[in-house]
């Protein structure tokens, strides 16, 4: 799964960005990667891993919360179904 969060900015700079991705290792556990920065500028790039699924979706979610509590928004979306399936 993946999300991308922006947050624009009221003035003429760069808009910050959050970029969230949850993917499977080939060992079965599950990296939750958190990218974020201004576009065209620096990032900081942080992961944690998982061993269950359900622990790294709720991380998935409340790393998304917390985003958007934030003033950022969704802008793009990929490999996440709706709360009714696609």
């Amino acid at each position: 799964m993946r999300l991308y969060l922006q947050a624009m900015t009221a003035t003429a700079e760069a808009p910050r960005y959050v970029q969230i991705v949850l993917e499977q290792d080939l060992l079965g556990g599950w990296t939750l990667y958190r990218e974020s920065g201004v576009q065209g500028g620096k990032a900081t790039l942080k992961r944690e891993q998982f061993l269950e699924r359900d622990d790294a979706l709720a991380a998935f979610e409340k790393a998304r919360d917390a985003q958007i509590k934030r003033g950022f928004r969704v802008m793009f979306s990929q490999g996440q179904d709706g709360p009714y399936g696609s």
